[in-house]
């Protein structure tokens, strides 16, 4: 054996190895229950990151520990089109070219995202291989495949003849800078010092010529929506406001009337307990007005500019807008006062855009249905959640969850199924509306055989086709032999931070379409941070990027760092001082090895054990015992702390030293422990536990992947 281990040889000659034997693919055995995980879709847009690498250690750790039970094991790989977000990293592309999507066309720009994604996701393929992650690339799958698009759009005929599926008007949160809406998870909230400005309504007096001196005053963060404003609202319980509750105020800037109304929905303690009804633009003033039956006045347009509706404010941006508002309000004497005021921002989770919350024509899913099932198989322990305290905050969104928009206004992405035939408008097609939903793209409107139809523009939420993942990958709708097999799956492990986005819709839609759980066991990682504990962002400097790590120190030694030392569920301190220590963590073994093999004696022959083999071979077997207790119940960070010590310590450091003054008698037990110790650290480390096995095992041509657990 070298002195030096080569990792980067060692990685990519046994990784070839491994797939040229077609270990990763598992056989349907009828008799044998199955483990299978299907991986989490690495959006195909760019580059992995430190949080893929995390899933990558831990799940390749549970498929390479159930395969070496002798179970089928299935850990199925692909990747996610990300509408939103891959159509914003592609026309960043166009701009540098000068050019935009509508230079394209809708065909030409699809044609050519596909094409930036099918090379993202090569290169994607590449680096999950490079990290060691042992799934079956023979049924990769990509979320815009066509028997996927085929399954996604099942789904939506389904629910849409079940009557759960619906087009409205409703306030939406609209990316000005995407152009298009967003779901309530897709909008991030970014605590940010601002102002409230309190700004004078004149009271109107019954009798025109009175001259007005009553006012009533409210505040707000958004005086230029106040251009849209249908109502004063009050709580009614605040007695400062009694004697104003049924009267009328003059809307400045735009002299309109509005009456002053009380809803529970006002909070008294919000700047003077007076509130601006805006019905058009806040979601709780939609309410408001819906119940009052206030006037919907839109002000702002998807473009981010101030509409006709705004008079001589129109075609203002937003910012421009409230300075000429808040100016205009200060000649007429009606702004009260200004404060500083801490709020709550929403900005669009892929381009850090504001978010404007708008009156839209969407479609929706009435999702209180879906969500009861769902509440019901963790509350009833067909899903367990692990760790256990998210089950916590998986109830409370789901018993307070509203209905979910699922149309984009992109192009990239699953263009909806739903198309209008134009017969309607004579009475010859009987569809309401000409409006009818097909799986497959139609020839003729199936009511009245007209080719006159057209598709809707929009696209589907990506979350809508991630969340039918589990079953999608595996054949459904049809009863292929791999869904019947394998599914339902036994883990989905990801991060804690997409357990609304992915988890939870993951199980409504699985349990609405199949019947069945998506999974029996959902296992949430903690998010990546730097050695400090500060989340990881390029403008600190602290990212780390898992294939230039792996590449200086070795992907065993990424892999062990990244587990070592960490507790379910929380977020992982990772620098590369830990991942060094890890990296002399191999060179250790690779000495153990070098020590093992290159002086193996010629006798071999097993001799009564003395006290220090005793020691040692107890010491194993109490190893075997708390690591595979602790993979089970998903301590990982323990189970590597358990390995680390053993072999270093207490192997390596007291036994082996002891050892060398009997090397004759103690190479059995060197050999022995060895090998169970490389089985025990296989799932952990691969690549340079495969090495060292090859080289002490007599089974050549067989591989450690395939070597059974140690009992």
């Amino acid at each position: 054996m070298d002195k030096i281990y080569n990792h980067q040889e060692t990685e990519r000659k046994w990784y070839s190895f491994w797939e040229q034997k077609g270990y990763f693919s598992p056989k349907r055995i009828p008799k044998k229950k199955p483990f299978t995980i299907i991986m989490p879709p690495p959006n195909a847009n760019g580059e992995l990151h430190i949080g893929h690498a995390t899933f990558i250690a831990i799940e390749d750790i549970l498929v390479r520990y159930h395969r070496m039970h002798g179970v089928p094991t299935l850990w199925l790989p692909g990747a996610d089109h990300a509408g939103i977000l891959t159509q914003v990293v592609y026309e960043r592309e166009l701009e540098q070219e000068g050019k935009n999507r509508f230079d394209l066309g809708r065909d030409e720009f699809f044609k050519q995202t596909y094409e930036f994604t099918m090379k993202n996701k090569k290169h994607m393929e590449d680096q999950l291989k490079a990290l060691g992650a042992s799934c079956d690339w023979t049924r990769e799958k990509f979320t815009l495949d066509p028997e996927i698009t085929t399954a996604v759009y099942t789904t939506f005929k389904k629910l849409y003849d079940d009557g759960l599926i619906y087009r409205g008007e409703r306030i939406i949160n609209w990316c000005t800078r995407c152009g298009t809406a967003l779901s309530d998870l897709e909008v991030e909230h970014e605590e940010r010092n601002g102002k409230l400005w309190f700004i004078k309504y004149p009271i109107k007096h019954p009798n025109a010529k009175i001259k007005q001196q009553e006012f009533i005053t409210v505040a707000t963060t958004r005086p230029e929506t106040m251009l849209g404003d249908t109502g004063i609202a009050v709580n009614p319980n605040d007695v400062r406001y009694k004697n104003l509750v049924g009267k009328t105020a003059l809307l400045p800037l735009m002299n309109r009337s509005i009456p002053i109304i009380t809803d529970s929905a006002v909070s008294p303690k919000f700047g003077t307990g007076a509130v601006k009804v805006t019905p058009a633009h806040d979601p709780i003033d939609f309410e408001i007005g819906k119940r009052h039956k206030l006037k919907t006045i839109s002000i702002v347009q998807e473009d981010g500019r101030l509409s006709a509706a705004a008079g001589v404010f129109s075609g203002l941006d937003v910012s421009s807008a409230r300075n000429k508002v808040l100016d205009e309000l200060g000649k007429q004497d009606l702004l009260q006062k200004t404060a500083f005021y801490k709020y709550s921002l929403g900005i669009c989770e892929r381009c850090r855009t504001t978010v404007e919350p708008l009156i839209s024509k969407q479609w929706f899913i009435k999702i209180e249905s879906l969500a009861k099932p769902a509440l019901v198989a963790v509350k009833q322990g067909s899903i367990k959640i692990l760790p256990k305290r998210f089950e916590k905050i998986y109830f409370n969104w789901l018993e307070n969850i509203r209905d979910w928009c699922i149309s984009r206004q992109i192009w990239w992405g699953h263009r909806l199924p739903v198309y209008y035939c134009q017969g309607y408008k004579n009475k010859k097609c009987t569809t309401k509306d000409g409006l009818f939903v097909s799986v497959v793209k139609p020839t003729k409107c199936p009511s009245c055989g007209s080719k006159n139809f057209t598709q809707d523009p929009d696209t589907l939420d990506t979350w809508f086709s991630s969340g039918q993942w589990p079953f999608t990958t595996l054949g459904w709708p049809n009863e292929t032999p791999d869904f019947k097999y394998f599914y339902p799956t036994s883990v989905m492990e990801t991060g804690y931070d997409i357990l609304f986005f992915w988890v939870a819709r993951m199980i409504m839609l699985g349990l609405y379409t199949t019947g069945k759980p998506p999974f029996q066991t959902v296992f949430l990682h903690g998010l990546v941070r730097d050695e400090r504990g500060q989340k990881m962002s390029k403008s600190r400097g602290n990212v780390i990027d898992p294939l230039d790590v792996a590449g200086e120190y070795g992907a065993d030694a990424v892999r062990m760092a990244l587990v070592f030392g960490t507790s379910p569920g929380n977020d992982i301190n990772l620098g590369e001082s830990k991942i060094r220590g890890m990296r002399n963590f191999t060179n250790k073994l690779w000495n153990i090895g070098r020590l093992i093999v290159d002086l193996k004696p010629a006798k071999t022959k097993i001799v009564s054990p003395n006290k220090e083999d005793r020691w040692v071979l107890d010491e194993l077997k109490k190893t075997k015992k708390s690591v595979s207790d602790s993979i089970e119940n998903y301590r990982f960070g323990q189970a590597a702390e358990e390995l680390y010590e053993f072999i270093w310590h207490r192997f390596a450091d007291k036994y082996l030293e002891h050892a060398k003054t009997r090397r004759e008698e103690a190479q059995p037990i060197l050999e022995k422990v060895f090998d169970e110790s490389l089985r025990l650290l296989h799932p952990f480390m691969p690549f340079i536990t495969e090495d060292l096995w090859q080289r002490i095992s007599n089974k050549r041509g067989t591989s450690l992947m395939t070597a059974l657990w140690p009992k």
